[in-house]
């Protein structure tokens, strides 16, 4: 059996939605509680196994507490780990030897990649997103559209609670 089957058997035990654009390459759509989905990559390599999600844009604001607190939550993190690309916008990424990869170990790897991206996007958007935030807050309210899926933030967003 290949990493990429024991990738792909992973996969179908999970019950996860995938794709698979080209051999021994798998979009995986891990649905999230704060965050509405995370699409991770898995890709076999001739060494490794690539992992790689994006969590979240260049922040607009406080970037130096943005980082900071990305990188103090590095040091706590399993199999992968906060990246920034060029643009500055956040991945989460890891690298596997290829001996390592079971299907336990993609398991461990993906609910990894769901609980740091999910438990830290709320955190990340109000650090990173405030003003912008409150004025989608402000300009929903306005016009009497649903604040729904901004609730989460609604403790410094909503001028009645601030």
């Amino acid at each position: 059996m290949t990493v990429a089957d024991v990738v792909e058997a992973a996969l179908n035990s999970a019950e996860v939605s995938y794709e698979k654009p080209r051999p021994g390459a798998f979009l995986v759509r891990l649905p999230g509680q704060h965050k509405l989905a995370t699409m991770t990559w898995l890709i076999v390599g001739d060494r490794v196994l690539h992992v790689e999600a994006f969590f979240c844009r260049r922040p607009d604001e406080n970037h130096a507490e943005f980082y900071r607190w990305l990188l103090a939550k590095n040091g706590s993190m399993y199999g992968v780990h906060f990246a920034v690309d060029e643009m500055g916008d956040v991945h989460l990424v890891g690298r596997v030897p290829l001996a390592a990869v079971s299907e336990e170990e993609i398991d461990r790897l993906l609910g990894c990649v769901l609980t740091y991206s999910d438990e830290s996007f709320d955190r990340a958007l109000e650090i990173g997103f405030a003003s912008s935030i409150r004025r989608e807050w402000e300009w929903r309210a306005a016009r009497g559209e649903s604040l729904a899926n901004l609730q989460a933030f609604a403790r410094f967003a909503d001028p009645q609670r601030r």
